[in-house]
């Protein structure tokens, strides 16, 4: 069994974690030891989808303890279609062979505070009908103040120019005020500025560099990690999410769970839930495999965490989370989502909402029933900074972070990522 306990830092500040116990096998020392279905410990490194580094972040135990597990090689999914080849480095996928894993949990600060219906400002397309009516009827459900709500005209193609990016973040910093923590763009597109995602345009603007060399390195953000549930406070910073779905009544149908999910979990009584972490054989796209969490159980708010292979979960557990790492998904309708769901796959063009990339986009976890999502818009190669981390996300949203706060909490370099979802949705919240 798993519990949270608060720890103190070595900087003496409060610091959130899990004291686990093995729900299963034998007590190993020195940490976690997971046999996988991959050849991580050296096709991470060798990938030619990414420089070393991408694969090699370092992660701060919190506590050694956790279950002993087999993993045999991921089979294919019947339900997911092969990788194919293509230009893109993230495209190739590698054998399979057992290899040691050391899951251990991480630290995470302790969460302050979160952006809510008093401060998050709206963004209304009035050149998009699809905008009008679900902008309208998200402000009304959450009860947005008028004053948060800016309704402008925006071009409706995938991709914004430079200019045409710069000149609606001038617009949006303008209009809103200290008091708006945080963003929902209502539209599906456009999604991207020159090689950005619209929501980091709108949130930290272009990176003049970036798009000479998309697999780079960009400025790590200032509010990865962070505790703060004031981000424009503390960091002159406002995460946006694109509140984007396949059509206006799957969007309002998306703003109905976030809505359902507030407060729903981790209370006695509560529905049990499950976190499940895919180990694929695509070695290039399962490089977030080491950050995974130890499964188990964690009592203190009825959520099991699961590290097993394949694309897609089995069976149908209540999903809370799923991350996994694959080109193209299918039969994601078939999982059992729960309101304030969150999913994403590490792929090169999840981001891309348009449907020609080749690979499935993050629309279709949300169409599928989960609450919140994320994907890349441009070759991102697999530096691991790039894409959710796994802990970051989950333990943040365990605390009563909202998923605007947790996804964008949970990726260091988030330039080239595109988030997507009802940004409050806050199951774990109590306030």
């Amino acid at each position: 069994m798993s519990n949270f306990r608060m720890a103190k830092s070595h900087s003496g500040g409060s610091c959130f974690t899990l004291a686990a116990t093995e729900p299963q096998g034998r007590r190993g020392r020195g940490g976690v030891r997971v046999l996988a279905g991959l050849a991580l410990a050296a096709a991470l490194l060798a990938a030619p989808i990414g420089p070393v580094q991408a694969a090699t972040e370092s992660v701060a135990a919190s506590t050694p303890a956790a279950a002993a597990i087999t993993l045999p090689a991921a089979p294919q999914a019947a339900a997911t279609a092969p990788s194919r080849p293509a230009a893109a480095p993230a495209s190739a996928a590698s054998g399979s062979a057992k290899v040691m894993l050391r899951l251990r949990w991480e630290r995470v600060p302790r969460v302050i505070g979160r952006v809510d219906a008093r401060s998050l400002g709206v963004v209304i397309n009035e050149d998009d009908p699809y905008s009008v009516e679900v902008g309208e009827y998200y402000a009304a459900r959450r009860q947005i103040p008028p004053e948060h709500v800016l309704r402008l005209r925006l071009p409706r193609h995938p991709r914004l120019s430079a200019g045409e990016a710069a000149q609606l973040r001038d617009t949006i910093e303008r209009h809103f005020g200290a008091d708006v923590q945080g963003l929902a763009l209502v539209w599906t597109q456009p999604w991207a500025a020159e090689c950005q995602s619209i929501t980091s345009a709108v949130s930290l603007g272009l990176d003049a560099d970036l798009c000479a060399h998309t697999c780079g390195k960009p400025a790590a953000s200032r509010y990865f990690n962070s505790p703060s549930g004031a981000p424009w406070r503390d960091h002159s910073l406002r995460p946006s999410m694109l509140l984007a779905a396949g059509s206006v009544e799957a969007a309002k149908a998306l703003v109905d769970r976030g809505l359902a999910a507030d407060g729903s979990l981790g209370l006695r009584g509560a529905l049990p839930v499950h976190a499940y972490y895919m180990v694929t054989n695509d070695v290039r796209r399962s490089v977030r495999a080491p950050l995974f969490p130890p499964p188990g159980v964690l009592r203190g708010v009825a959520v099991t965490t699961h590290v097993v292979p394949g694309d897609l979960p089995a069976g149908d557990d209540p999903l809370l989370l799923l991350q996994t790492g694959a080109p193209v998904l299918g039969g994601l309708e078939r999982l059992n989502w729960v309101p304030g769901a969150l999913a994403d796959h590490l792929t090169s063009y999840g981001g891309q909402l348009s449907g020609h990339s080749g690979q499935t986009s993050a629309l279709a976890w949300i169409d599928a029933g989960a609450t919140a999502s994320f994907g890349t818009v441009s070759e991102p190669c697999n530096h691991i900074q790039k894409f959710p981390r796994p802990q970051t996300l989950l333990l943040h949203y365990l605390q009563g972070a909202s998923a605007l706060e947790a996804y964008w909490k949970s990726v260091r370099w988030p330039q080239q990522g595109l988030f997507i979802g009802e940004p409050l949705a806050a199951p774990f919240a109590r306030h």
